[in-house]
């Protein structure tokens, strides 16, 4: 069987099982063992049970479960209504304030949670009604939103970052720490543009004072857009509340950076942290935290299932000779590095509009690996500039996932055409940072340099 026929049928047969609306496992499974019995015959099925016994006992994706573990206990212990309301508090009385909250907010929530959906839709709920009901323009609103939630799968700690260090070879401490600069250059990119808008005439809402803060996130989304600037003394109890989630991320982002601890075992000084900051302000309980395991166990098993499943599909390419093929093709043409990378981040900013962002990285990564290697690419930028481009991807109208659960936690408050020309400046704001970042690899490269 020659490889692009191979390469052919594997990539439709999938296709299809996903489009039959089976999960993104499901779909890799029937792929693979269809592939063992062309392939190899009754014989593949030890290779099989080998591979997926080989992924699911890889130290690293312990960081997974730890990762998700830590966001949960935050989330359900209720301290993020805290981290909301400091945040609130010191941003303090300016012009356009809540598009500034939005976009904080939404990078912090995007770091705890690692999915552009979820926290698209949080905020679509609880924070976007509350804004147009003010006076706030409500494309402007929304499309604050789309780009910090579409932060969540490069800041660190970023699932995606670790399922494509696992799967590609790279250092996951590097890809992980990696996505910090480019966080915070596309979250100011979003504040210049925000900024832009306003001194252009933007409505930038309306300020009420003598209401006092409610209760739960939707209410504390609804008290922070009348809260006027807060005094001193109230600054500095905020500055008190955002310790312990300092200390949180210290725990995890700075001893991968001091060399002190590995992304697993910075995850679980993590789950600590959130544990402790929950106990801190009295949200600690043992309810609670079963609840957090309970919705962990079933988050990570789905993930492990998906990323063993999709190992195994890489073993196949090999063994099919596709991932040879590959590479000799692209080193036959003659496009260059550039072009190439050029040509191999247009595929998933296209294919992202329909699929979703993990099945495609399952599919792109076996497949893009060699070809990254072969043209000599430094491979934390590249695999880091894949994972915003997946991000444009959800975001990109008519189809991005992100758009649709925007829209929908949204209701009322937002029709399709308004979240589509919402998304269209931050698509441009990613794919300005992205040709920012190629020019000047050391934004990407220059933290990881210092592991």
């Amino acid at each position: 069987m020659s490889w692009p026929f191979a390469l052919g049928g594997a990539t439709g047969l999938l296709a299809a099982v996903m489009l039959a609306g089976a999960p993104v496992f499901i779909a890799f499974l029937t792929l693979n063992l269809a592939g063992l019995s062309l392939l190899i015959g009754p014989r593949g099925f030890g290779l099989f049970a080998n591979s997926l016994y080989q992924t699911a006992t890889s130290s690293s994706l312990a960081a997974i479960a730890l990762f998700v573990l830590m966001g949960e206990i935050l989330f359900r212990s209720g301290a993020i209504e805290i981290l909301f309301d400091s945040i609130d508090r010191l941003i303090g009385r300016v012009r356009g304030r809540l598009y500034v909250v939005t976009i904080a907010l939404s990078t912090l929530f995007g770091a705890l949670s690692g999915s552009a959906v979820a926290v698209a839709a949080m905020l679509g709920r609880s924070l976007l009604p509350s804004m147009a009901a003010r006076g706030y323009d409500r494309r402007l609103a929304a499309a604050t939103i789309l780009s910090g939630a579409s932060l969540a799968p490069i800041i660190p700690p970023s699932l995606l970052a670790i399922i494509v260090g696992s799967m590609a070879d790279v250092s996951i401490a590097g890809l992980l720490i990696a996505g910090v600069a480019p966080g915070i250059v596309l979250a100011a990119l979003t504040l210049g543009y925000v900024a832009l808008r306003v001194a252009r005439g933007a409505p930038a809402g309306r300020v009420e004072e003598g209401r006092p803060p409610a209760a739960g996130s939707a209410a504390l989304a609804e008290a922070a857009a009348d809260r006027p600037q807060a005094p001193r003394l109230t600054v500095a109890r905020a500055l008190l509340n955002l310790a312990p989630f300092s200390l949180t991320v210290f725990a995890v982002m700075g001893l991968i950076l001091l060399g002190v601890a590995t992304p697993s075992e910075s995850a679980a000084t993590g789950v600590v942290g959130a544990c402790l900051t929950a106990a801190v302000f009295r949200r600690f309980s043992l309810a609670m935290l079963r609840e957090a395991l309970a919705s962990t166990v079933t988050i990570a098993a789905a993930i492990l299932l998906i990323i063993c499943s999709a190992k195994l599909f890489s073993q196949l390419l090999s063994f099919s000779g596709a991932t040879r093929g590959l590479v000799e093709l692209a080193g036959a043409s003659a496009l260059g590095p550039d072009l190439t990378v050029l040509v191999m981040m247009l595929i998933p900013l296209i294919l992202c509009m329909f699929i979703d962002q993990i099945a495609f990285m399952l599919l792109a990564i076996p497949i893009y690996e060699p070809i990254v290697e072969s043209l000599g690419v430094d491979p934390i930028l590249f695999w880091t500039l894949f994972l915003i481009n997946l991000t444009v991807g959800s975001l990109t109208p008519p189809f991005g996932y992100t758009l649709f659960a925007l829209k929908g936690a949204a209701g009322g408050a937002l029709n399709s055409a308004d979240v589509f020309r919402a998304a269209w400046p931050v698509v441009g704001l990613f794919l300005t940072g992205m040709a920012l970042f190629w020019f000047a690899p050391g934004l990407v490269l220059w933290l990881p340099g210092l592991l």
